[in-house]
């Protein structure tokens, strides 16, 4: 299991699924994701999609400020 993290603060919806569900496309089952956005719309659809999706949201934690941490399992 290997773990790897994304950057998309600087994203805005519908960009910021859409480059976690790529990210996510490339990782094995089992490995992890942390995903860090922006509170807001990113912090409401990414963990809810990624679940609809059939992806595991393991956790949801603010980091700094408006940036928060998302860890998704694949």
């Amino acid at each position: 299991m290997a773990s790897f993290q994304l950057d998309i603060t600087k994203d805005h919806c519908p960009m910021t699924f859409v480059k976690t569900k790529i990210e996510l496309a490339k990782l094995q089952e089992g490995d992890i994701l942390e995903v860090l956005l922006s509170e807001g719309e990113p912090l409401e659809n990414v963990p809810r999609t990624s679940q609809e999706q059939g992806y595991t949201v393991l956790s949801v934690a603010a980091v700094a400020g408006t940036t928060y941490k998302v860890v998704i399992r694949k």
